[in-house]
């Protein structure tokens, strides 16, 4: 029964006439104009769209890499850098170090000039002290044995 319903002559679910190869038709010429005026140029333009974000993918990439390069370059320059300012302070250290030293030595060199400067004339003062105080010692004794005589 459920046969004879599916093909019953009129009003059934399939009925064979004329319409069939007419509702074929449209369907191809639908599929053909929606194909031609939908289909192609949405899938063109999806197309592009994918090359497009596959060429700015690739390009991304390379850029990203050049950007890693050059970060790896300025971390070796920036370590270098860091190198030669340790070396440069060390130096300096070095230096100051050295101009310390040799402004000591120079001070106690001038420190113990002076001082021998200061003995010698001190001796010298002496020492001239001395011959004045013997020459007077002898003109006093002379005095005085002159005036015991003249007294005599």
């Amino acid at each position: 029964m459920f046969v004879s319903y599916l093909f019953a002559t009129e009003g059934g679910l399939f009925d064979i006439n004329a319409t069939l190869p007419l509702m074929a038709i449209q369907v191809v010429v639908l599929t053909y104009l929606l194909n031609s005026l939908f289909f192609k140029p949405v899938g063109k333009v999806v197309e592009k769209r994918e090359e497009f974000v596959r060429g700015n993918i690739t390009e991304a990439k390379k850029k990203l890499a050049e950007v890693e390069k050059l970060e790896a370059e300025l971390q070796t320059q920036l370590l270098e850098a860091r190198s030669e300012a340790a070396q440069i302070v060390n130096e300096a250290e070095k230096d100051s170090e050295k101009l310390y030293k040799e402004a000591i030595e120079l001070a106690n060199s001038e420190a113990n000039t002076s001082k021998e400067n200061a003995r010698l004339e001190i001796e010298n003062q002496t020492s001239s002290a001395r011959e004045q105080l013997s020459q007077q010692a002898d003109a006093l004794s002379e005095l005085i044995v002159n005036r015991l005589i003249h007294q005599t």
